[in-house]
């Protein structure tokens, strides 16, 4: 896994500095696709006249992505402390300044995954446009410099089965 690793960061992380505008486009997927993400969950509000659908798409988006990003990923960050590809390597291209430590899962990744996969399950066709945007989001972090490809793969697998989660505890509750 680690030179399948090793090659792709290298490859995505080779995009930096090539022009102005790569580095405007990983930058803004590295540090603001999420908010842009966050943001658009409210806009349901605008344009499904369902609010009882509405209220539980964003209740359920943002508790799966609270309990992904900020317990389990901490959870598995405390017994499992991985460098970030700028510790351990020469020659990365950081486009972004970020601490050392605690890149194993990535929190961005998963809770933008556990966002997107909680908006599937209301709305699919929405969903899967959020799934890209995670993905997208996850790309420019490994290009950024800050995470390495198993760092977004493990934060997807954190955030997919948070909101999955959280998907069977509402079910079995009868909150949906």
């Amino acid at each position: 896994m680690y030179q399948l690793d090793l090659t792709i960061f290298r490859w995505l992380n080779s995009w930096v500095g090539v022009n102005d505008f790569l580095d405007w486009n990983i930058l803004f997927r590295a540090q603001y696709l999420l908010y842009v993400m966050i943001a658009a969950v409210f806009l349901f509000y605008a344009f499904d006249k369902n609010t009882t659908r509405v209220k539980w798409a964003i209740i359920h988006a943002f508790s799966a992505g609270i309990l992904s990003r900020f317990i389990f990923t901490e959870v598995i960050r405390f017994f499992y402390d991985r460098p970030r590809p700028f510790e351990v390597l020469d020659g990365v291209k950081l486009l972004i300044s970020h601490e050392s430590g605690a890149a194993f899962p990535s929190g961005h990744a998963s809770f933008s995954f556990a966002l997107a996969m909680a908006i599937y399950y209301y709305y699919p066709k929405t969903g899967i446009l959020f799934c890209l945007a995670a993905l997208a989001m996850g790309a420019g972090r490994i290009s950024a410099g800050v995470h390495w490809p198993s760092d977004i793969l493990g934060g997807i697998i954190v955030g997919v089965l948070s909101a999955m989660l959280l998907e069977f505890l509402l079910k079995k509750l009868q909150y949906k």
